[in-house]
């Protein structure tokens, strides 16, 4: 009786949720949301300096902030949903990032600006680990689930698109505000229809949450995050130094207190298993390596090429069109080929699509820079659906919250320290150019602030100076991105041999779960 009553719970087990493809729309909509507000802001960013008037820091903070808060909660965040539900979770953090998009839309000052982005990070941190959780609960059948993960990979890249072209589209006809006020209608068609189709699943027997853990993630990850941010921008002072302590020492009492806890925030067990540290370690590289570089290329291709927001929008789609395309088939191509081929492979094309922007000058064609991009979105696009597979695959159901976490805060501490790493590469070359004899003081300074600053500065002086000072900036600015570039190709390719020799053997899944 016994034998019998088990078979049929493992057959109810295996049995595929019939609205599974239903809820997978769902989910595909959060990410959506969530790559379209990545990408709005970098063809903002002008607009935001022109009305905002933030300094080069402030503006650099803008940036990454909600990376730097998103990093800091992901892994509580997603173990609070293994404890009270992913899809309770998922619909919480909906709302509260609808409701924190209009903070964003409506605000007046750079510091205001900084605290709804790091708003909207504690927002943030709820979506991204429940989509990739349920996605691991809902399919059992991990061909179907590959294809899954493709289409959640594929879904965040179209975001990536959508965001440029519709931002560009709102920013031509409104103020920049509307391009965090589209976040509303998502979010609700969100919530309602995922009130009627997502399963609810959690950890059985999860044991409680452990604030201090929570406490020491968030100081921990966001105080050395803040640490290589200023010793980038500033070199190595004494509170770069006491920062950087504060928060490794703040981890290692994190990791010694997760080994104790009977339910830890976090199994720190799991990174023992060399796919799914290697998988962790190949999102990180290659977030750092792109994310700096992206958000600079959107001010390139406006202020220093002086396109319009909705063409530079139309211009960055080769790179969401080939990550959708490379996200949809990558299971398959793993499963052809192998794990470590096709991650080694795509990190590799993207390191050698950045290394070709170190051509790059004012001028440069944009045949060169379509070719670029969608080389850059079909090896990305390989990567991190093959990489997202394999840490689901690597956990028991109950830890697919954890799990996820770990993956989407190596994603955004990636995305963090690259924007704070190249990003300061960019502006420490850009401050030092050599503005045009007989400016004023003050307009020389504001100029050196950001390209943004150099456009306002030009446009109240004579049309021959204001000209001058102009390509002075654009000039520096574009040496900084080559700069940018070269350091991004070399972090690229470090991480396609790290990919190949810790991946090695690491294969998909093919039987269904039980």
């Amino acid at each position: 009786m016994t034998t019998t009553r088990d078979a049929i719970t493992a057959e109810k087990a295996a049995a595929p949720h019939p609205g599974r493809w239903l809820a997978m729309s769902v989910l595909a909509l959060a990410v959506l949301l969530v790559g379209i507000d990545a990408t709005v802001l970098g063809l903002a960013t002008p607009y935001i300096s022109e009305d905002l008037r933030p300094s080069g820091t402030q503006l650099l903070w803008i940036g990454d902030v909600y990376s730097f808060v998103i990093a800091g909660l992901l892994v509580s965040m997603g173990s609070l949903g293994d404890r009270i539900g992913r899809k309770k979770l998922l619909l919480i953090g909906s709302v509260a990032f609808g409701a924190v998009s209009v903070l964003n839309a409506y605000a007046t000052t750079p510091e205001m600006m900084i605290l709804a982005r790091a708003l909207l990070g504690v927002a943030g941190a709820t979506l991204m680990p429940s989509t990739l959780a349920l996605i691991r609960n809902i399919f059992h059948d991990p061909r179907e689930r590959s294809l899954a993960v493709g289409i959640w990979g594929a879904m965040a890249s179209a975001g990536a698109a959508v965001g440029p072209v519709v931002g560009g589209f709102l920013l031509e006809h409104f103020w920049w505000g509307s391009v965090f006020l589209i976040n509303l209608p998502v979010m609700a068609v969100l919530v309602l229809v995922g009130i009627k189709l997502l399963p609810e699943s959690k950890n059985p027997a999860p044991g409680p949450w452990d604030l201090l853990s929570v406490g020491l993630s968030l100081v921990g990850i966001v105080s050395i995050v803040y640490a290589i941010k200023e010793a980038a921008a500033h070199g190595f002072g004494l509170n770069v130094l006491a920062t950087a302590v504060i928060g490794v020492g703040t981890l290692i009492w994190f990791v010694r207190r997760q080994r104790t806890l009977p339910a830890p925030l976090l199994n720190v067990e799991l990174f023992r298993n060399r796919g799914f540290s290697g998988a962790v370690l190949a999102d990180l590289l290659t977030i750092l390596g792109l994310s700096g570089l992206v958000f600079f290329l959107s001010q390139f291709l406006q202020l220093v090429q002086e396109r319009q927001p909705l063409e530079a929008g139309l211009a960055e789609l080769p790179a969401a069109l080939g990550a959708v395309t490379a996200g949809l088939i990558a299971g398959h191509v793993a499963r052809r080929f192998s794990v470590r081929t096709v991650v080694a492979g795509g990190l590799a094309a993207v390191g050698g699509a950045l290394g070709v922007l170190t051509l790059l000058d004012r001028g440069t064609g944009y045949p060169m820079l379509g070719t670029v991009l969608l080389v850059v979105g079909v090896g990305a696009g390989f990567a991190f659906t093959v990489t997202a597979d394999v840490i689901l695959s690597s956990v028991p159901k109950e830890q697919a919250g954890s799990a996820s976490a770990v993956s989407e805060t190596a994603y955004e501490l990636g995305a963090a320290l690259g924007i704070a790493l190249l990003g300061s590469i960019v502006t420490g070359v850009y401050r030092d150019f050599s503005a045009p004899a007989g400016l004023p003081a003050g307009t020389t300074d504001a100029a050196r602030e950001s390209l943004g600053g150099a456009w306002e500065s030009a446009g109240s002086l004579p049309a021959e100076q204001g000209a001058a000072l102009l390509t002075t900036a654009q000039d520096a600015f574009v040496d900084g991105l080559r700069m940018a570039a070269g350091v991004g190709s070399a972090v690229l390719l470090a991480a396609a041999v790290a990919a190949w020799f810790l991946l090695r053997g690491q294969k998909l899944a093919d039987h269904v779960e039980h």
